[in-house]
């Protein structure tokens, strides 16, 4: 599902223009501060209608403007010309998908795949707990519709519950423990499964790049599983409104809820010691970048579809030999959009296929 052009209209610097993207592989060329960021923002924004920089749309519009539009067409599964528009005006955003409009961005599921690489990655190896629930979740929410339902009914139940503990009104946290507990688990099992998936993908990729042996992602769910005869599973939703209960008096003293998905922990070992605590920070960076892979990969595997890869200048932060390694076992994709600067060696890289632009001052030429 490649895109083919992208129109824009006073998205941030670039010009006002269409940009024909129907090669495989595309490379941006340019100094700092010249666009190559924003047509990659353009193209992730005109898939989920949303940007990966910001959750203020007001801040996309160019300098001077009072609204912004991104549109693009692209080839759908049966090879006919689909297209997504964008419009964002007066604080209203408008989404069609081919002329007719979508009232909810989950139904972009699956329509242009996109996975991001960017300097921000880093915090999914070595930030908080929730930079790694979030790549997570994004990676399930990628393809799987009914995981967003998931989510949204979580924390609007989560919401709920904690709005009551801060205003002290405790008789309806019954309700709320049960209805919080079913879907929680909902959300763990998928989770669970999910980094089951990705260890097969992550930990051989992890190898054959670094050299390292046992690089693995670990799932410590907050509603711990249980060992019984049986073997080893997660509570019923009975057991953890029962651990929830025993857990009250906590909650209401700090106001809010202590435990559930949303304090679920993800973390990196290695021969089952933490990994990242004592890895250099190449190694950091190397484990957020194969996490993108991983995460291309497990979308293939799970859908039989290849994503489309938006690479933000992420080539810098590897030394010559891993850059080379990793070029060579990137995944299968549909598209391929890559921004360098100028004195990089992109010449390398291209293939016969490939399409560079040079970008200044937002606009772009061959």
């Amino acid at each position: 599902m490649p895109f083919l052009s992208l129109n824009l209209c006073n998205f941030r610097n670039l010009k006002n223009d269409r940009v024909n993207l129907s090669e495989k592989e595309i490379y941006f060329v340019g100094e700092n501060g010249q666009g190559k960021s924003n047509i990659l923002e353009a193209l992730y924004y005109s898939s989920y209608g949303s940007s990966f920089r910001t959750h203020v749309d007001s801040q996309i519009i160019k300098y001077g403007e009072q609204n912004f539009s991104v549109s693009s067409f692209y080839s759908g599964k049966n090879g006919e010309t689909e297209s997504i528009k964008v419009v964002y005006d007066k604080n209203k955003k408008i989404i069609e998908k081919n002329n007719k409009r979508i009232h909810d961005r989950k139904e972009l599921i699956n329509t242009i795949p996109c996975v991001l690489f960017c300097h921000s990655d880093m915090k999914f190896a070595t930030g908080e707990p929730e930079n790694r629930r979030f790549f997570l979740d994004q990676s399930l929410t990628m393809y799987d519709a009914l995981y967003i339902d998931d989510l949204r009914n979580y924390k609007k139940i989560l919401k709920s519950r904690n709005l009551i503990l801060k205003e002290e009104k405790y008789d309806m946290l019954d309700i709320y423990d049960m209805q919080l507990a079913e879907k929680g688990l909902e959300i763990q099992l998928k989770r669970k499964k999910a980094i089951f998936q990705f260890n097969e993908i992550f930990k051989k990729l992890y190898y054959d790049i670094s050299g390292i042996e046992n690089v693995t992602i670990a799932y410590y769910p907050s509603w711990k599983e249980i060992k019984d005869e049986v073997g080893t599973r997660f509570p019923t939703p009975q057991e953890v409104v029962e651990l929830l209960k025993s857990k009250r008096e906590q909650d209401k003293i700090m106001g809010t809820t202590l435990s559930g998905p949303h304090r679920d922990k993800i973390v990196f070992v290695k021969d089952g010691k933490f990994f990242i605590t004592n890895a250099s920070t190449g190694q950091c960076r190397l484990t957020a970048l194969l996490l993108r892979v991983s995460q291309a990969v497990y979308y293939t595997r799970i859908t039989g579809n290849n994503p489309v890869l938006l690479m933000d200048d992420v080539m810098l932060e590897l030394d010559p030999d891993k850059r080379a390694r990793l070029t060579s076992m990137l995944p299968e994709y549909d598209q391929l959009f890559c921004t360098f600067l100028p004195g990089e060696p992109y010449e390398r890289y291209k293939k016969s296929t490939t399409k560079i632009l040079q970008i200044k001052n937002g606009e772009w030429y061959e």
